[in-house]
């Protein structure tokens, strides 16, 4: 069901949609009912849509862009882009704009599996089990946008992705422990890629003093520009760090991470052989 207040907080790009394909359908003398068949949608779908009590799924950015056509269509294929990074947090906007458009991403997790890896099932058990707790509309957004990452997987021409991710990120269930497995068996297809390389820092590492992790989490960034960037994200706050000294610093953390990490065939040797235990 449609949520009131997402008229309120839905973006520019979510009215504009709404004004534009309410101005067509009428333009066009249909019902919001028969607007709706003709995208594939029911009429309550519509009016949501209209009011941006649920702004435009990106299924039915595409079929308006069908069935409307014509001049109109290059303005839907736009909001499709805009449309989804409305979808995600506002700390997270710029950070996924300048994503999916990197040359390489080299990130370090610590809890959970990284976004981009994620599977739909780990993504909506994790943000279904988040505080504070989101309506199930909301929920379903945020999976969408989510799953809308996996694309620079499959980029032309292809970033080089790096993850490097601790031992207990592979033993934390989220939903299930089928859940879990699935997003494992995912993570071991996507360690494959030629443009992927997934290692595993082992739990014992620290034992001796040897632990480089212990502050935290962090996304490195090459730019298109091939400017060198850092995110950092902790309790819903987030920082881009740009300033060379500090970038320097963190990427030679980084690295010292990476050293401390499993090889990666002894990582996917890790991977695979959790994803088949039965728990």
């Amino acid at each position: 069901m449609a949520r009131a207040e997402n008229k309120t907080t839905a973006g520019g790009t979510a009215h504009l949609v709404a004004t534009l394909a309410k101005a067509l359908r009428e333009q066009k003398g249909l019902s919001q009912e028969q607007f709706g068949k003709e995208l594939g949608f029911t009429g309550s779908a519509v009016s949501a849509m209209e009011t941006c009590a649920q702004p435009a799924s990106d299924q039915m950015l595409v079929k308006l862009k069908e069935v409307i056509g014509g001049e109109m269509a290059p303005v839907f294929e736009v909001a499709r882009k805009w449309m989804l990074l409305e979808k995600y947090p506002k700390r997270f906007r710029g950070f996924a704009d300048m994503e999916s458009k990197a040359v390489t991403i080299s990130s370090y997790e610590t809890h959970v599996v990284d976004g981009l890896f994620q599977t739909e099932d780990y993504a909506r058990a994790l943000i279904g089990g988040g505080y504070p707790p989101v309506s199930e509309e909301k929920r379903e957004e945020l999976v969408e946008a989510r799953m809308a990452r996996r694309r620079l997987l499959d980029r032309a021409p292809a970033p080089m992705i790096e993850l490097i991710l601790e031992e207990s990120v592979l033993r934390r269930p989220f939903g299930s422990w089928e859940i879990l497995r699935g997003q494992l068996r995912s993570l071991a297809e996507d360690a494959r890629r030629d443009n992927v390389c997934v290692q595993v820092l082992p739990q014992d590492r620290g034992l001796h003093g040897a632990y480089a992790g212990a502050r935290g989490p962090m996304h490195l960034v090459v730019t298109e520009e091939h400017e060198h960037v850092v995110y950092l994200e902790v309790e819903d706050q987030s920082l881009l760090i740009t300033e060379p000294v500090e970038v320097s610093q963190l990427t030679h953390r980084y690295a010292k991470i990476r050293s401390q990490a499993l090889s990666p065939d002894d990582s996917l040797d890790l991977i695979e052989r959790l994803a088949g235990e039965e728990r």
